[in-house]
């Protein structure tokens, strides 16, 4: 085997242990439950077994991140492959650090699913390594790079943290009994956002099926002489505007349903609207299927398996993590990157689409911590600007390269 093969492996090991730790974690939270025993005993072992199987994946991360680091002979962190596999291992590193300080393995089981799913979304993109883009090959200042991206992603894993402590607070604590509108917005407000997480599981499954089955679908494109190859792992629901079908694997549909608009930038525009199609209706069939199974709404069926953790120790943890997190952001997501754009474009600041919603992030969660320590919002408020918040860093991770085209459209290649 090659290192690079050697790399892929690795990280695919990391991907089977994190599941294994979410199982295990999630024994050691809701298993107690299931068979009479001294919940406090069995928590702690299942939960230090959770934590040890994560270390070993995180561990095989690390061997993936190095190895391939040491291939590509600068660091991995110049595309969304690269990139958010780099923040699926920051995240888990992130959850170790307040696991040793808090000793819970509640928020395992968020956090490593949220992992499973950013290597999901990675995996949709080329594992092969690529040259680096004429912006960022800067000889002797290309660390200062490794450093923006590094620095930007552990600030947004400890966010990452800082959501699924604020999403388990209102699992914990939202009235699913209550009639009244406040409860009933709130009811609502949650179940939307358990669709989300729906959608990401959907998106997920359907992306690794498809990929270890084979699937592929393939078009070309033609921009001022130069001809393009765009390649699908997921059925063509939508087709890159103005591409040729070239090849493509029959499953339920023989041919694209439709084109995608014109307004919607970057080569590979198509394929990403294609993908978040099937995230959303895989979502919906996956959160349906819960529904029918419960009978109920998906947030009342997980209230009952969290009746025993503490909804004042799920705030606490979400507010350090985001506390931890901000001034690395603060750093990478700003300082750093603004550093670089000298480097690379000739400036600190442009107003470049992802830029500017790094800037809303850092504002955002400016936001977040004024209020948490000068009004006082904490429970349900603080909880609730943790998932928004989160939901700002995955549109700005995600949402911008889709949309919007950019000096960061590199970053979807």
């Amino acid at each position: 085997m090659t290192l690079l093969e050697w790399s892929n492996a690795a990280l695919i090991v990391a991907l089977l242990l994190y599941t294994a730790a979410f199982i295990a974690y999630m024994v050691a939270v809701i298993g107690k439950t299931w068979r009479n025993r001294v919940p406090e005993m069995h928590q702690k072992k299942w939960g230090w077994i959770g934590f040890t199987i994560s270390t070993l994946g995180l561990a095989g991360h690390l061997v993936f991140y190095i190895t391939r680091w040491i291939h590509i002979g600068h660091v991995p962190v110049s595309n969304l492959f690269e990139f958010m596999t780099f923040l699926a291992l920051m995240t888990v590193i992130a959850y170790s650090v307040i696991f040793l300080i808090y000793r819970t393995p509640m928020l395992g089981m968020i956090v490593m699913p949220l992992a499973i799913i950013v290597l999901g979304y990675a995996a949709v993109f080329p594992w092969d390594p690529v040259p680096l883009q004429p912006a960022l090959e800067k000889g002797d200042k290309r660390w200062l790079l490794g450093l923006h991206v590094s620095t930007a992603a552990a600030g947004e894993a400890f966010f990452a943290i800082g959501f699924a402590g604020g999403l388990m607070y209102l699992l914990r604590t939202v009235r699913y009994g209550s009639t009244d509108k406040k409860a009933k917005r709130e009811q609502r407000a949650l179940e939307f956002t358990l669709l989300t997480v729906c959608m990401l599981i959907g998106f997920i499954a359907s992306s690794l099926s498809f990929s270890g089955a084979g699937y592929e679908a393939v078009f070309t494109k033609q921009e001022e002489a130069v001809e393009t190859t765009i390649r699908y792992t997921l059925p063509p629901i939508v087709q890159p505007n103005d591409a040729q079908l070239q090849q493509m694997d029959t499953f339920i549909i023989s041919e694209p349903l439709f084109e995608a608009p014109s307004w919607l930038k970057g080569v590979n525009a198509g394929r990403k609207l294609n993908t978040v199609i099937w995230s959303i209706l895989l979502g919906l069939i996956l959160y349906g299927m819960f529904r029918l199974i419960t009978r109920k709404p998906l947030g009342a069926a997980i209230q009952p398996y969290l009746k025993d953790l503490d909804p004042e120790d799920l705030n606490e943890i979400s507010y350090r993590a985001i506390a931890i997190g901000f001034p690395i952001f603060t750093l990478g997501g700003l300082i750093f990157a603004m550093i670089w754009a000298h480097y690379a474009w000739g400036r600190f600041w442009g107003f470049d689409p992802k830029e500017t919603w790094a800037l809303i992030t850092w504002l955002f969660y400016s936001a977040y911590l004024h209020f948490r320590l000068s009004r006082g919002w904490q429970g349900k408020p603080s909880s609730w600007l943790a998932v928004i918040g989160f939901v700002i860093v995955m549109f700005t991770l995600i949402g911008v390269n889709l949309v919007i085209a950019g000096l960061h459209s590199y970053s979807g290649v």
